[in-house]
């Protein structure tokens, strides 16, 4: 049997479209599995967290990372916090270790939520924010110190 010229094109020319179909569809796949792998290390760590939450991961040995203003810090605050102002926090990220969690506290939760929205863009995966910052922790009878 004889085919024309465009019967062997075709003939030629379909599998290759099909294998580019596939691929393109393999490649959606997968980044979209590894997107969502991703997206689940982060969102799956709560954004905020109770003070009896932050208490119990502290004694558990989680960073407590305070972003208030020296000042503020003098006054009182989590004993073994480590103080880094939220200004100073994107150029300071270096001092934050990555390999465990991270609970970012201030005075009543507004700021530490922006402190560990910079962590988690800087790709921290377990890091949140204390709600109701150290008044709160204070309020609730958790420890604080005061001084440097």
């Amino acid at each position: 049997m004889l085919r024309t010229k465009r019967q062997r094109q075709t003939k030629k020319t379909v599998p290759i479209r099909i294998w580019g179909v596939a691929g393109l569809v393999l490649v959606t796949v997968v980044g979209y599995i590894a997107w969502r792998l991703l997206k689940s290390n982060t969102q799956s760590y709560p954004l905020e967290i109770t003070t009896a939450q932050a208490a119990e991961k502290r004694a558990q040995g989680a960073l407590i990372l305070d972003v208030r203003q020296p000042s503020e810090w003098v006054q009182f605050h989590i004993p073994g916090a480590t103080l880094i102002p939220l200004g100073e926090l994107p150029t300071r990220l270096s001092e934050v270790p990555k390999d465990g969690e991270i609970v970012v506290v201030c005075r009543t939760g507004h700021r530490s939520a922006q402190g560990r929205d910079i962590l988690r863009k800087a790709g921290y995966t377990r890091v949140t924010s204390m709600a109701g910052g150290v008044t709160k922790w204070q309020a609730d009878g958790l420890p604080i110190t005061t001084g440097e």
